[in-house]
């Protein structure tokens, strides 16, 4: 893949500078590795597994090139990576916008600053649209009345679509239920100590009941398969 450097904007997702560096590796699909042995994690975005191999190489263009790192803070997460925005030179795109709008990366739904958070949902949009890259492939969208497809994603980040069926509050959680079986069938768990985010993004939980909504996250099962979300940004009424 080619990664071509873009004019600067006055707005848009332009987080703080923390640092840059040279490209000398690319270690995933989500990590990349400076020439002073830092090794940094993608913003933003996720990988499906099992597409992994297929989309490594879409970094391989930014072996030996200078990038700028961008993002709210530069300390190293519990692996002693950066997680950080990667951008070139004084490119208004970030690398991760690109991947998304080639349908090689997914959006993770946890950034916090809002325009970064617009810009990278508007990028895997087109992607989606146009069926690129991940998108080309049908099955990547897992059915929610289909809990056996569900079922092998477990432990894996995942994105759900279905029709809500009901929603429903029991102690400090509110389920959304996709199916009338809940040891089995997919259901989003929204706990209350986060309502007031939704709240603030005037989003109402209750909203989703008898409508056709995708959900992004990580699949477990807890009675039945459940994900847990943790953002207003990983579930959305899936209008197109």
């Amino acid at each position: 893949m080619l990664f071509s450097a873009a004019p600067t904007l006055a707005d848009g997702c332009q987080p703080v500078i923390q640092n840059d560096g040279v490209v000398s590796a690319v270690i995933d699909p989500r990590t990349l590795r400076l020439d002073d042995g830092r090794d940094v994690r993608l913003a933003g975005v996720e990988v499906i597994a099992g597409e992994a191999a297929n989309r490594q190489p879409a970094l391989a263009g930014l072996i030996g090139r200078r990038v700028i790192l961008r993002g709210e803070r530069d300390d190293p997460d519990r692996y002693g990576r950066q997680t950080a925005f990667i951008y070139l030179g004084p490119s208004a795109i970030s690398v991760q916008s690109d991947l998304l709008a080639r349908g090689d990366a997914l959006v993770s739904a946890d950034v916090t600053d809002k325009a970064c958070a617009a810009e990278l949902t508007a990028a895997e949009t087109t992607a989606r649209q146009a069926r690129r890259g991940t998108w080309a492939e049908l099955s990547i969208v897992k059915n929610a009345e289909r809990p056996g497809d569900i079922l092998a994603r477990i432990g894996q980040f995942t994105i759900v679509e279905g029709y809500v069926r009901s929603v429903r509050q029991a102690g400090g959680t509110i389920y959304l239920n996709f199916g009338p079986r809940w040891t089995r069938d997919f259901a989003a768990t929204i706990s209350r100590r986060i309502l007031p985010s939704f709240e603030a993004a005037g989003v109402v939980p209750t909203s989703f009941e008898h409508r056709r909504v995708r959900v992004r996250g990580w699949v477990e099962r807890r009675g039945g398969l459940r994900i847990e979300v943790l953002r207003v940004g990983q579930i959305e009424v899936a209008g197109d």
